[in-house]
């Protein structure tokens, strides 16, 4: 039964419902609207289910919502303008951020102020790193030794006849006695005075001195003193670290470091006029002036090894030597024996050999020092040498001039025993010799 409307599609061959006619392909897609037109993906007949005036005879396709995929939902939106609660982070940092912006706003305006009044100029340079360690400056570092010995080195003046003469020395007893050069002191009045470290000064008077060693001893009346550290001028090796610390030139608490360049140098010498000086020196390269002679030689522990003296320099007569890097020290075994010798007794002993070198005959080409002369009872003697004998080596040390006989006899104390290697006409022979004090 109908109701006099033939709802079927124009064409349609009473199919039953479901059923694809003509125009629909397989699976109920359409392909053509029932008036000819394309409407594959017409959204009208996508819903043609819920359509009232539809065909009911009319196949439709029915597009279903894919369900949603998991992880594709779009994000939840907070309204900006939402109220918010404060957290108590956020209440921490506003006061501590307004305390930071006061700070700078008062370290700005103080420094403007500042700069406007012309207290400060410029920020110049990085800000400091920290220091390397070289910089550190330990005690045993070169600095540090330096530092610690400075305060014992004083400058010694003394006033005579030419002027004021200038030289080093440094304090070797808390009540007051510094050693220094002989020729620093020779020629004076007898007051002398000393500069120390800090710059401040006091009165000096002569102990004692020995003109034959370059050493003398004044003495300063003031408390609070540091005496130096005494070293061992035997135990050194030539390459071992020195520092020379004195006044050069006027140049007060001046430190040059150098090496040891050669031990037993032996060296003669004097002003014209003067005395004659013997010694076995310490020769170093480090730096030294005129005004460094009397200034300790320390090496690397602080300890003082030798008495600077002398310089060797390429200058003609007449003009002012300087440094090439040949200067020579006084062991300081020798010269502390003595200066407490002229603190004892006012003078040194002098150490001997009893035999006299030089003379008709001498001349023994660089091998040997030929003896010209014996003490019949000397050192010498009661060794069994005699005139004639050539001596070789002194303590295995060779001997090629006579200077450095009587320079390494000096070295030692009297009463020291050193073993002599001499030739006797085609014979080698050894003998040990007991050295004694002369008797001045």
């Amino acid at each position: 039964m109908t109701d006099g409307w033939d709802w079927r599609q124009p064409g349609a061959s009473g199919a039953p419902a479901g059923t694809p006619g003509p125009g629909h392909p397989p699976g109920g897609s359409p392909t053509t609207s029932p008036y000819g037109g394309q409407s594959a993906a017409s959204p009208w007949w996508s819903d043609a289910l819920a359509d009232p005036w539809r065909d009911p005879y009319a196949p439709a396709a029915v597009v279903i919502p894919a369900a949603p995929m998991p992880g594709t939902e779009p994000e939840p939106v907070t309204d900006p303008d939402a109220p918010r609660h404060p957290k108590l982070r956020q209440m921490l940092l506003i006061p501590l951020i307004t305390a930071l912006l006061a700070g700078t706003l008062g370290g700005a305006l103080g420094y403007a102020f500042a700069v406007r009044g012309g207290a400060v100029g410029p920020v110049l340079g990085a800000a400091p790193g920290p220091a390397p360690a070289l910089a550190q400056r330990p005690p045993e570092s070169l600095a540090g030794v330096a530092e610690r010995v400075l305060p014992s080195v004083v400058t010694v003046r003394m006033a005579g006849v030419a002027g004021i003469s200038e030289g080093s020395g440094f304090i070797v007893s808390a009540d007051g006695h510094v050693i220094t050069n002989d020729h620093v002191v020779a020629g004076g009045t007898g007051k002398a005075s000393v500069v120390f470290n800090d710059g401040s000064t006091a009165p000096a008077t002569v102990v004692g001195q020995d003109e034959e060693s370059d050493i003398a001893v004044i003495k300063v009346t003031r408390t609070g003193l540091r005496p130096v550290e005494f070293g061992d001028s035997d135990a050194l090796a030539v390459g071992d670290p020195v520092l020379a610390i004195g006044s050069p030139l006027s140049l007060a608490n001046t430190v040059t470091a150098g090496i040891v360049s050669a031990l037993d140098r032996t060296m003669q010498a004097g002003e014209p006029g003067g005395p004659t000086r013997y010694y076995a020196a310490i020769q170093t390269d480090a730096a030294v002036n005129h005004g460094n002679s009397g200034g300790p030689l320390v090496d690397a522990a602080g300890r003082v090894i030798g008495v600077n003296s002398t310089i060797k320099s390429l200058v003609s007569e007449g003009q002012e030597a300087g440094n090439i890097g040949l200067a020579f020290a006084i062991p300081i075994n020798q010269a502390k024996r003595i200066t407490q010798e002229i603190i004892g007794t006012g003078k040194a002993r002098r150490t001997v050999i009893g035999a006299q070198v030089g003379g008709p005959g001498s001349n023994t080409n660089g091998s040997g020092v030929r003896l010209g002369a014996v003490e019949p009872s000397g050192p010498a003697a009661g060794a069994g040498l005699r005139a004639g004998d050539v001596i070789l080596r002194l303590n295995g040390r060779p001997m090629t001039e006579p200077t450095d006989l009587i320079a390494l006899v000096r070295k030692y104390a009297p009463g020291s025993v050193v073993t002599v290697e001499y030739r006797r006409g085609a014979t080698r022979q050894n003998t040990s010799v007991t050295l004694a004090a002369d008797a001045k």
